[in-house]
């Protein structure tokens, strides 16, 4: 598309205001699946003139893939970067339109790391809703402040027939529902002022797709009243209710009011998102967003283009970036050259020449960058920013393969691009079968993001039914198992024992971050006590990894500092592929204990100390009786109440738990746990057995163990798959 004199012009004001950071405000829209996100986007973006007003809610600028308006839903998400005039002062606004469906979560967690504050949505008639949680827990562990916005109030007013004092006690409960759960979720330090407030203004209810919203500062601006907003409403007259109390003020003045800037929000946000030593340049320019700093910017989102290459959206927290400059990727300790600098509107990028601290860009032609990279001044490297932690792992796998053989390079190097776009797609090619396995979150995830996009590249594939991804664990502690080196010089002992749930839970929410511990930070240690760790074990934690931990607590072992680096190796590979099936282990606690090394170094080498140790965590597993467990779905089913009966069938009938029943109206609301396994087209079944009335959302998803008469089955299931001998696993002592 040829840039226009009005792209020139709007690029022109944007590179202007970006280097105000007090006026700066990023923002991500967040919501459950068609709450209105992307129409509240749409409603913002035309008052932008970014696009026609007519078109709101039809358009759906942020819809960047076909796919999107074909399936009605927010696939990828997009930016869009606007300026709003308040109180007499200029303001840029970096707005992140972020997915609703529950499969696509990855991109709303990408999202939340570029952002400072969200826009929670939620629907006055459905109330909240289980991905509402979902992405209001995100937001918090993030460190984003919320705001609300209540969406599609003109459906609470003419189709459920509210009274005015019925209504407002609607709005009131919901409000009071999202702080409860606000309360429960947020960190002590934030909780007072993050709890939402109708008459501080945090709170702003209305219809994005009519364009009108109010709040009660927007009441005293507009000289609007709560009885206006029923009366208009009820009549039809919701354009004159547009002019009068427009959405794109209301909610933009809430969103500056609101809302912190970058020099605020780094303050506490940093030291969430960074490991680093706060009181180095480094850490002090980070916790000021210091635009004269040392450059230090976090990758949050990836899109390929086929004319120009990679597209990558960054948060730049420190020092500055310049079109043309090479930066240093630190994750892949690599050189790159930003080719091209840009803001954007959805997809559309408008060219600028350089970007402060504070800001959220694009970076146009860099190869090889990954989400939740980190970027520095190339010549250096710097502590990198923690790994974007997505709430839910990947449940589903497919074998994908190409029909033609001579289309196998092309698959690998999609896929290969399609892994760089969404960090929950896991894909492998297994060694026994020489299979391509790709993981997700569900059926939707493959399809939409894989599935899909191959063949719209022109390849020929073939693709298996989906599997469950199991998880290995173990049900009791182990002894001191040993592992020995293949030229018998050393040993390794090693303990095996099931994880606190209170521990794995802190892991999980992000409370207890992942990754290899170099340092013994006190905040770190803290959060393993308060999660129920001795404080001695909790100093001798060296890495947290994929929900599993591994300690060192060997009492002068001379050389050990010289193999720990392989046994972390060792730790991962187990962690990555337990002794059952090569599923991935879950929730251990992995002790090295003591060793016995030969003194000479070139007898203590990788290719001697790694299979020594992964041999005594393998051995501490199987004698510590090791079982698979297998994830499974707390899913909220709605349902006309006629129908309750046979959605209770439904999923009773596919191994499930029905939790809880409350009636809601004419409609029931079910609670019930399901395995994993047996939600392969569920929604169709719902579908069937309630008149296609019924509808499920996930709450969460949680591993339990599989049943012990299908522990057997299952395990001999999986190695059969992977290619690999009918005979269970025994350790290895000789």
């Amino acid at each position: 598309m040829a840039t226009t004199a009005k792209d020139i012009e709007y690029a022109e004001n944007v590179q202007k205001l970006m280097l105000n950071q007090k006026n700066i405000r990023n923002i991500g829209i967040v919501a459950h699946i068609h709450h209105g996100k992307t129409t509240l986007t749409d409603n913002l973006a035309a008052e932008a003139g970014m696009m026609s007003k007519e078109l709101v809610g039809e358009r759906m600028l942020t819809w960047i893939d076909k796919q999107e308006h074909e399936r009605l839903m927010t696939i990828y998400g997009a930016t869009v970067t606007m300026g709003h005039k308040c109180e007499g002062q200029e303001y840029l606004i970096n707005l992140l339109d972020t997915p609703g469906h529950v499969d696509f979560g990855a991109d709303v967690t990408q999202a939340l790391r570029a952002v400072d504050g969200a826009v929670v949505m939620a629907c006055a008639v459905e109330g909240m809703m289980p991905q509402t949680e979902t992405v209001l827990h995100q937001a918090l562990t993030e460190r984003v402040k919320p705001i609300l916005f209540i969406n599609k109030v003109d459906r609470a007013i003419k189709e459920l027939k509210l009274t005015p004092a019925q209504l407002q006690k609607r709005l009131t409960d919901l409000v009071i529902e999202i702080n409860s759960f606000i309360a429960r979720n947020v960190e002590p330090e934030f909780k007072e002022q993050w709890m939402l407030s109708v008459e501080k203004g945090t709170v702003a209810f209305g219809s994005a797709l009519k364009k009108w919203a109010i709040s009660i500062p927007a009441m005293k601006k507009f000289n609007v009243t709560f009885k206006d907003i029923i009366d208009l409403c009820s009549q039809d007259k919701d354009e004159e209710l547009a002019k009068r109390a427009p959405a794109h003020i209301v909610v933009l003045d809430m969103v500056v009011a609101h809302l912190p800037t970058p020099l605020e929000a780094q303050k506490y946000r940093i030291k969430r998102l960074w490991r680093g030593e706060y009181d180095s340049e480094l850490g002090k320019s980070l916790l000021a967003c210091d635009a004269k700093g040392e450059l230090a910017a976090g990758v949050t989102k990836i899109v390929y283009d086929q004319h120009a290459g990679m597209i990558a959206t960054a948060r730049i927290f420190s020092g500055k970036i310049n079109e043309g400059e090479i930066l240093h990727l630190v994750k892949t300790d690599r050189d790159s050259k930003v080719q091209q600098l840009s803001t954007f509107i959805a997809q559309r990028r408008m060219p600028i020449k350089t970007a402060i601290a504070g800001n959220v860009v694009g970076l146009i032609g860099m190869t090889d960058v990954a989400v939740g990279e980190t970027l520095c001044e190339a010549g250096k490297t710097i502590e990198p920013f923690e790994s974007i932690k997505h709430i839910f792992e990947p449940v589903v796998t497919k074998a994908i393969e190409a029909k033609n053989p001579q289309d196998l390079p092309k698959l690998i190097e999609y896929l290969r691009i399609l892994g760089m776009e969404d960090p929950t797609l896991k894909i492998k090619i297994s060694p026994e079968t020489g299979e391509t396995l790709v993981s997700g979150l569900g059926e939707l995830h493959l399809d939409a993001k894989v599935e899909r996009k191959l063949r719209e590249k022109g390849l020929d594939i073939v693709v298996s039914p989906p599997v469950v991804v199991y998880r290995e664990t173990v049900t009791k502690k182990s002894g001191e198992t040993e592992g020995k080196s293949p030229n018998r010089h050393n040993k390794v002992f090693m303990i095996v024992e099931p994880m606190k749930d209170s521990i794995y839970q802190a892991i999980k929410s992000g409370r207890i971050q992942e990754g290899k511990i170099k340092k013994k930070k006190q905040d770190l240690i803290e959060a393993f006590c308060d999660a129920g760790m001795e404080r001695d074990e909790a100093k001798q934690v060296v890495e947290v990894y994929n929900g599993n931990i591994l300690v060192e607590a060997t009492r002068g072992v001379v050389h050990i500092g010289e193999i720990m680096e392989m046994v972390h190796e060792a730790f991962e590979e187990v962690m990555e592929q337990g002794p059952l099936g090569k599923e991935p282990c879950y929730g251990l606690k992995v002790s090295i204990v003591d060793c016995k090394l030969h003194e000479d170094t070139i007898h203590r080498g990788p290719g001697q100390m790694i299979p020594c140790a992964r041999q005594a965590i393998t051995n501490a597993m199987l004698m510590a009786g090791t079982v698979l467990y297998e994830p499974a779905q707390t899913i909220r089913i709605d349902t006309p109440m006629e129908y309750l009966t046979e959605a209770s069938k439904l999923v009773i009938g596919r191994r499930g738990l029905v939790m809880e029943t409350n009636q809601q109206g004419t409609r029931y609301v079910m609670v019930a746990e399901v395995p994993v396994m047996e939600m392969f087209c569920f929604e169709a079944a719902l579908k069937s057995a309630s008149g296609g009335r019924g509808f499920q959302s996930l709450i969460d998803v949680a591993y339990k163990k599989l049943p012990s008469d299908l522990q057997l089955q299952t395990i001999l299931r999986i190695r059969e798959r992977k290619g690999m001998s009918k005979e269970m696993p025994k350790p290895i002592f000789d």
